[in-house]
């Protein structure tokens, strides 16, 4: 069964690390990974914030209700999510986390960190990250990419990633063509509270994705 955290120890490292046999000059790429947040059991909220993602990221550019994981140095993706014991950093093959639904990739640079490096970050990060520290608004699997993008020495998540929990439940702005509007709030809000729920339910996704990839 996968381990919730797969980076290698300090012996493991002059072993190769976590390159998976891939040249290393290919995998210095750091991929952002983005998911529509889907994991509540309502199929109504679900295609809720589908729509809301749809209508706020897609045709507005302001923002959504995402999960976000990073890649680099193999074919394993690296975020974070609530757990009552032990890290919440996890791991899950590249774009099949099978909480939520695929959305895109995004390149933020490469990282000059060597493999070893970045196993030693990962390794930190475990430590400093654990699961019951998890918040929606403050400390969330953005913020941790947020992190872990800056100890790699590459650009942070474009600000749409993680707006939404950044604004918490300030109205929202949006902009038409021919003026900047005001809205209310809320049901917006009852749905993103809904869907705040459902995240945080990340600590049952975690044993999902690693029985189903198995």
């Amino acid at each position: 069964m996968r381990q919730t955290l797969a980076a290698p120890s300090e012996e493991e490292e002059g072993a190769g690390g976590s390159g998976r046999g891939h040249a290393v000059d290919e995998m210095k790429e750091v991929v952002l990974h983005v998911y529509d947040v889907t994991n509540s059991d309502s199929e109504k909220t679900n295609n809720t914030i589908l729509q809301i993602n749809r209508i706020f990221k897609d045709r507005i550019g302001l923002g959504g209700i995402f999960h976000s994981a990073v890649q680099v140095y193999g074919d394993d993706e690296w975020s974070f999510g609530f757990c009552e014991n032990g890290s919440g950093v996890f791991n899950c093959p590249v774009g099949k986390n099978p909480m939520y639904t695929y959305r895109e990739r995004i390149v933020l640079g490469e990282t000059d960190c060597s493999i070893a490096t970045v196993n030693r970050i990962l390794r930190e990060l475990s430590r400093e990250w654990p699961g019951d520290s998890y918040d929606l608004l403050s400390r969330n699997c953005n913020h941790f990419c947020d992190v872990l993008c800056e100890r790699l020495c590459v650009p942070k998540l474009p600000g749409w990633v993680n707006r939404f929990a950044n604004a918490g439940d300030t109205a929202v702005v949006i902009a038409d063509n021919t003026a900047v509007k005001m809205i209310s709030t809320l049901a917006v809000k009852e749905i993103a509270k809904e869907a705040w729920d459902a995240i945080k339910t990340v600590h049952i996704g975690v044993d999902r994705v690693h029985k189903e990839n198995v």
